[in-house]
């Protein structure tokens, strides 16, 4: 086989008696495997700053890509589905043009609804997200199609919240031109709380990128991460998905942090 006595003896005493850097890479490897097995869809990059953030074990971002190399661990990803667009009437130009700037809480806040099929229902979640710190404001999930509540019921939530600040301060909702956000019943109830409506252009998603962004995330970590696939109560599943988003998800855009955290390290509670 080529090779010598000495060699074959040399490999089979290492493998009874490893040396503490081999057994503490087979160890960091499960905890890898483990991140990996519950959350598919993200890279080494991301598993790094949730084993910091969840146990508390700091591994360098090249150690975990050695880790996920040596063992095969690559992330998942799904198929991506388009939507035709539609042509809806402007209603409000776009006032935020490309500046996501922020400041504070409620400054800008960005709302989008997404689809996906659950055991053969296709229910639509809405959702309401604060720029600041990508928060998830509010959502609502229906299996009616094109249910105008989850979009009035999500916005009211928002308005709350922005009442239970007690904040004078102008926000601003970025929408695209949907047939709810383009409706007069809708702007006329933002125009009854301060609130400034800036829409995308038509058929121009770059135009919201950060709830477009959230969407494909979203759906990628409930589908591989989550298993929604599996789940029975899909109401009880979309609420404990939404508590983790904000509260244990670190995310790379707030430099690992979750939104909720975020937001409290900078004295908004």
């Amino acid at each position: 086989m080529g090779v010598n006595r000495s060699g074959y003896y040399g490999w089979k005493h290492r493998q009874i008696h490893k040396p503490g850097w081999i057994v503490r890479r087979e160890n960091n490897i499960e905890l890898v495997r483990g991140v990996h097995i519950d959350h598919p869809s993200h890279g080494y990059v991301w598993i790094a700053a949730y084993l910091k953030q969840s146990l508390g074990v700091i591994l360098s971002d090249q150690y975990v890509y050695r880790c996920c190399r040596f063992s095969g661990i690559k992330s998942q990803s799904r198929r991506i589905q388009t939507r035709k667009i539609r042509e809806e009437k402007v209603i409000s130009p776009n006032r935020i043009n490309g500046r996501w700037e922020t400041t504070r809480p409620y400054e800008v806040v960005v709302s989008d609804m997404t689809c996906f099929y659950h055991k053969g229902t296709l229910y639509e979640l809405t959702l309401y997200v604060d720029t600041f710190n990508n928060e998830i404001l509010s959502y609502r999930l229906s299996s009616r199609r094109g249910d105008r509540m989850t979009y009035f019921d999500g916005i009211k939530d928002v308005i709350q919240r922005i009442k239970k600040e007690q904040t004078s301060q102008v926000t601003v909702l970025h929408t695209d031109q949907g047939a709810v956000y383009s409706s007069r019943s809708f702007n006329e109830l933002l125009s009854q709380y301060n609130i400034i409506h800036s829409m995308s252009r038509a058929g121009t998603p770059t135009d919201n990128p950060i709830i477009e962004s959230l969407n494909g995330w979203m759906k990628e970590e409930m589908f591989l991460d989550f298993q929604l696939r599996k789940a029975d109560d899909i109401n009880v599943f979309i609420k404990r998905y939404m508590h983790w988003f904000n509260n244990e998800r670190p995310a790379y855009s707030l430099k690992y942090k979750t939104p909720v955290q975020y937001r409290m390290e900078r004295g908004f509670y």
